[in-house]
């Protein structure tokens, strides 16, 4: 856990707890007797502390989280105290990134030296918490108020090559290239002799700058920023020890509050959603270096995207040359917008388009590690396209289908592989969106499924498995949360009633302004093809009226809303309102906290549904589809985690009362 030389008076600590050293209780041991020991030894003169090749210290370690470990003597409070009061030189080697309790560990050492590369930073607050061990009281003493305030109320890392650049910055002693940060610490750490102590820098007032963190942190929906900047005010004007008890008490509030629950439960949700019954360390994985994406519409393009800022070679296909010359602009703005926001240099840029070709012939296809399909959504189209697929494309390719809601094994069923056939289904933007639903069929191999996992993690989505239902997790749901947007207003809401109300709660959009920007005739034709097919669970007229009026949405300047001029802010409608008025069943007053539980649980019960079938792997997952995928708010961790939180008895009451309005069979318990 803590490997140990001495060379020349220099005593070398290499922390080795994998994957990134986080700060467990026998790692914390293990430093705090080091350094005990080490600072009577004569032979020693200074002290260097570093990690692996991979992190200095990704902070705590998450394997303690809610365990007695984590609290247990020394924690890291303790031990970055013990570390600064060392009477020797004490020199952080960082490499590669410190985060959290990594970082506070090296402020606490009196001298750092940081790899060019390495990535600094105190993410505590995405977890609704702050940093507590010091973080709030020593990173403004060493970088000052402004930078110390965004890093820590934002969460968001810096590489060490910019902080060391930061006019009168105490944090960075050199920066060096990364082949040779141990070399060049061990060779400071010879000639130091000095121990400065960043709890004994004082920090420059600026109540302006202050007062503006104030107004960012209040306007925000949850408590953890407010409460980081005032922990960094306590470094201002206070004694570091008064700072460091400031510091303490706020992140005991925040670990009380329950939006750091839910953010936390967010986090934990994303790794276990990457173990998946069937897919183990061992299981085979194949190499994906050339993705083919067939069809280059708005979600095909936005595909092709993804796999391009990943390094990836694309090949983008589609028959209709309009079609791939809409698809290529949209890819180039991309690209585009990402150099000007200083994301990519330009030339990074051209290296990266340089990955892509495009054309028409779909002979290319047969030189794909995987593609994927993303044409219009009709089964019969999409089965055509596989049985191409099966036939141009090289043994051991993925054949990975886009589609949102059809059948995933009818269409691999037509193949001579359906073992290599899974469904992919990328949220719009794709090249934005961080949701992918990875879809495994009946057929579909283990080494299929962890390749293509791995694949979603290398472009950069938080991959989910479901399995093969109408419309799988996230559309399956949404169906049931419109339905009850719809019912609302059968009893008397507006659209921009039911808007408002959701959105307060936190939604980024209310269902009838989302709706309203996918297109009303997408959910419109899968109704008629429900009907015919004699599936389809509940009629919907009023929406349906909608949209025989042309009332498309966004795409028409008219939906929910009307948008007059192309604008993207919908004004209230008066042809909406009387069609409200034809459709209407009953006129009574509901209030925002009957729309927010209506829409909100309605997803929960579907989802308790999907867990029942199978489809769904455990309830966090469901939870981080539409964390990631639906714009509900993280700070409330996901329609299961709310419902979840719940008195069980007053649930039980409301889903009894909500069943009086209608739909009595899906509001009754699971």
């Amino acid at each position: 856990m803590l490997n140990e030389r001495i060379e020349r008076g220099v005593a070398l600590l290499t922390m080795d707890n994998p994957p990134v050293n986080g700060l467990s209780l026998g790692l914390r041991q293990a430093l705090w007797a080091a350094i005990e020991r080490l600072e009577a030894d004569a032979s020693v003169h200074a002290i260097v502390v570093t990690g692996s090749a991979k992190a200095f210290s990704g902070g705590a370690d998450i394997r303690e989280f809610g365990r007695p470990e984590a609290l247990a003597e020394p924690n890291l409070p303790a031990l970055t105290q013990r570390i600064e009061a060392c009477a020797k030189p004490v020199v952080a080697a960082v490499g590669q990134l410190a985060l959290g309790g990594g970082l506070e560990l090296a402020l606490a050492c009196h001298h750092r030296v940081v790899a060019e590369d390495a990535r600094l930073g105190l993410p505590e607050v995405q977890i609704g918490l702050l940093p507590g061990a010091g973080g709030t009281q020593r990173l403004p003493r060493a970088i000052g108020l402004e930078q110390a305030l965004q890093m820590i109320s934002s969460g968001n890392p810096e590489r060490a090559s910019r902080l060391a650049e930061w006019p009168g910055q105490a944090l960075i002693d050199a920066c060096v290239p990364a082949t040779e940060l141990v070399e060049r610490a061990l060779a400071f750490a010879a000639q130091v002799r000095s121990t400065p102590r960043l709890s004994e820098r004082p920090v420059a007032p600026q109540p302006a700058l202050l007062e503006a963190a104030r107004a960012r942190a209040a306007a925000l929906p949850y408590p953890a920023p407010r409460e980081c900047v005032e922990a960094v005010a306590a470094s201002i004007d206070r004694p570091f020890a008064d700072g460091l008890a400031a510091e303490r008490a706020g992140f005991q509030t925040l670990m009380r509050s329950p939006e750091s629950a839910a953010l936390r439960h967010a986090f934990f949700a994303e790794r276990a959603a990457t173990k998946v019954p069937g897919v183990e360390a061992d299981t085979p994985r194949r190499a994906i270096r050339q993705v083919a994406v067939l069809g280059a519409g708005t979600m095909g393009a936005g595909i092709a995207t993804a796999c391009l800022m990943a390094g990836l070679r694309v090949d983008l296909i589609d028959a209709q040359a309009a079609g791939l010359e809409r698809g290529l602009k949209a890819i180039d703005k991309h690209l585009a917008g990402q150099v000007d926001k200083g994301r990519i240099s330009a030339v990074r840029a051209e290296q990266l388009r340089a990955q892509l070709r495009a054309g028409h012939d779909d002979a290319v296809l047969a030189e794909a590690d995987l593609v994927i399909e993303a044409v219009f959504e009709a089964l019969d189209l999409k089965q055509q396209v596989f049985r191409r697929l099966d036939a141009l494309c090289k043994p051991g390719a993925i054949l990975a289908s886009n589609t949102s809601t059809l059948d995933l094994n009818a269409i691999a069923a037509v193949t001579q592989r359906p073992q290599d056939v899974i469904g992919l289904h990328f949220f719009s933007p794709a090249a934005v969106m961080k949701l992918l639903e990875v879809v495994r069929g009946a057929a579909t191999s283990a080494e299929v499924l962890a390749t293509s996992l791995e694949f979603g993690k290398r472009i950069g989505k938080v991959g989910v498995v479901a399995g093969v239902c109408d419309g799988f997790i996230g559309n399956r749901m949404i169906e049931r949360y419109f339905e009850q947007a719809l019912d609302l207003l059968g009893e008397g809401c507006t659209p921009q009633q039911v808007d408002a109300a959701i959105e307060r709660w936190g939604f980024a959009m209310g269902p009838f302004r989302m709706i309203d920007l996918a297109g009303n005739d997408v959910s419109w034709r899968i109704r008629q093809e429900r009907a015919k097919a004699g599936t389809l669970r509940r009629a919907q007229p009023l929406a349906d009226a909608l949209c025989e009026a042309g009332r498309l949405g966004q795409k028409t300047g008219a939906g929910w809303y009307d948008y007059p001029g192309g604008t993207r802010q919908g004004l209230p409608s008066a042809q909406v309102d009387a069609l409200l008025a034809a459709h209407r069943r009953t006129q009574r007053g509901v209030d925002d906290a009957e729309i927010c539980d209506r829409l909100v649980l309605a997803l929960a019960i579907e989802g308790e549904r999907l867990l029942a079938e199978g489809i769904a792997l455990r309830a966090s997952d469901i939870d981080l589809v539409y964390l990631y995928g639906y714009g509900f708010p993280r700070w409330k961790g996901g329609p299961m985690f709310d419902m979840a939180r719940r008195d069980p008895p007053a649930l039980a009451e409301r889903r009894r009362a909500f069943a009086q309005h209608g739909d009595a069979g899906f509001w009754a318990p699971a």
